[in-house]
Formats: structure tokens, sequence, C-alpha cells
């Protein structure tokens, strides 16, 4: 079987970017990053989904953002917003998070003999990270055929992003269709340490919308409902 490195945040997205990749049959590594994120249950969730969906190794690299800051998922100082999503880019963006995650899974499936990274990156239905556009999904996969000892050698290096041109109703109907449990996905912003969720972050409004245009109940538990 080919080998894949699957970013696992712990997320409705990057759970559903496993069970597409289990099923277009690749062995899974998973790799969750613990960052210093404000919504450190997600990384329980990201153990919970490993277990159930059948990766071969599941591994948390430590990592401490919390040192830079400038967002309110790394600084306690910054208030998440729950005010409904806006235009522009949010102060629940992560500076170079995405960057620095894609790289860490480079650096693992070079190890690995991994030639495919799967990320669950979404440009329709998110918060407007620029991290999450397809010409930077390219960019890095471009980046990574030029600086790597596997493309040195001859190997081309795939970056996947099936969720990319998706909405959160259509990501939601693909993962159910794959057998996956929602109950065990964590998307909040600021879920407490049992992983309930605020239901008013931006996370939170768009996973809500997703079940509902989806016409499926949420199974997440959310504090204030």
């Amino acid at each position: 079987m080919t080998n894949a490195v699957v970013l696992l945040s712990g997320g409705l997205d990057s759970a559903t970017t496993l069970a597409i990749a289990r099923s277009e049959g690749y062995q899974c590594y998973s790799l969750s990053v613990d960052y210093g994120q404000r919504h450190r249950a997600e990384l329980a969730a990201a153990a919970r989904i490993a277990r159930a969906h059948g990766v071969i190794e599941q591994r948390v690299v430590k990592l401490d953002l919390t040192a830079f800051g400038g967002s309110a998922l790394t600084d306690i100082n910054i208030a998440v917003p729950v005010a409904g999503i806006k235009e522009g880019i949010p102060v629940t963006y992560v500076p170079a998070r995405n960057t620095i995650l894609l790289s860490l899974a480079l650096a693992w499936a070079e190890t690995l003999d991994a030639q495919h990274i799967f990320f669950g990156a979404n440009a329709v239905d998110y918060s407007g990270y620029p991290d999450c556009r397809p010409e930077f999904m390219q960019a890095f996969e471009a980046l990574a055929n030029l600086a790597t000892k596997t493309a040195a050698g001859g190997a081309k290096l795939t970056l996947h992003t099936p969720l990319i041109n998706l909405s959160k109703a259509e990501i939601i109907r693909r993962g159910m269709a794959l057998g996956m449990d929602y109950a065990l996905t964590v998307s909040c912003y600021q879920a407490d340490d049992e992983g309930r969720a605020c239901g008013q972050c931006d996370s939170c409004c768009l996973r809500r919308a997703g079940f509902d245009v989806a016409g499926v109940l949420d199974p997440a538990e959310y504090r204030n409902s």
C-alpha cells in the first residue's frame, strides 16, 4: 500500500480528509500539532479519530506558537470573535500556521518514504484565511518538489486537498458516506476541556450552518444551547 501523511487537527474537515484518504487506499499516518492553541480539546479529538479510523501511527508534535502570538487562538489576551462571520481576515488567523503544519508533514513524509500529504483546507465555507487558498496549496506543492531529497531523487510529492472546493454541507455528506462519526470531532475555537463547543465563534457558526444545509443533526455538544 502507498503511504500518506494526513494532517489531523481533530476538527470536522481534517477528519473527513482522513476518511477520504483511507477510502482511496492510502496507508495513513496522522499528524497533529500542539502549537499552544486555545482549543486544546481538538488534540484529544484527533487521538480519538485516529484510533477509530485505522491510522498506522498518530503523532503529536509540540511547537509553541504562543511565543509569537498575534492570534486569538495563541494569545489569551485576544478574544475569540463571537459576533458572526465578517469580511476580512479574522483575529483567529494564526500567522504562518498552515505553512508550518505542512512543513512538518513534509518532513515526516520524507522519513516514511511517503509521497502523499493530505490536508483538509477549504476555500468555500471558511473564515477567510489566506493560507487556505488553492494558490497557496499549489505553491507549497511546488516548494516540496524543489526542496526535498525525495524530489531530488526523481519522485514527485503530491499535496492532496480534497475539500478545497467543497461547501461545509458537501464535506459533511461526503464524510458521512464514508462512515465518519462527527461526534468524535471538535471544531470550536474555544471548546472547554470536555470538548463542548461555544456555539458562537466562526468555526461553530460554519459547522452548524453546514449541518443545517446537509439536513443532518450535528452531534457536537454545545455549552450555550
